[in-house]
């Protein structure tokens, strides 16, 4: 059944895998580097980990997922999120273009009731319960 709904799934995500190949590019032509695993791009270096550090505390972000695409900083970044980030390649293939919007406004919701927007937000609960 996976394999017929897939492509709906990357349909589904596809406005985010664009943001994330035209980042992807850009850490391309500025000498990072791209690999495909099970049908996620992943880029890493160059560009891509200048983008990634500058992130709001980027300096502690090993990598971001968009859509099918994954961020990283470096290679060895990946290696060690790569479970972590699956997580959230899944969540976009469930909540295609509506992710981005959920995942702020559960952040959103967060920080205005006093708690922690990224470790309290379920997305990332949801991906560091099954990464471990």
């Amino acid at each position: 059944m996976r394999t017929v709904l897939q492509p709906l799934a990357y349909l589904w995500a596809m406005p985010y895998t664009l943001l994330g190949l035209a980042i992807g590019l850009v850490g391309l032509v500025s000498g990072g580097s791209v690999q495909c695993r099970s049908g996620v791009l992943e880029f890493f270096g160059g560009g891509t980990r200048w983008f990634v550090r500058h992130l709001p505390l980027g300096e502690f972000t090993l990598a971001l997922t968009l859509g099918h695409t994954i961020l990283g900083q470096t290679s060895a970044a990946l290696d060690v999120a790569r479970t972590h980030e699956w997580v959230h390649v899944r969540q976009f293939e469930r909540w295609g273009p509506l992710m981005g919007p959920a995942y702020l406004g559960c952040s959103l919701w967060l920080w205005l009731r006093g708690g922690r927007p990224y470790r309290d937000n379920p997305f990332e609960r949801e991906a560091y319960d099954e990464a471990g």
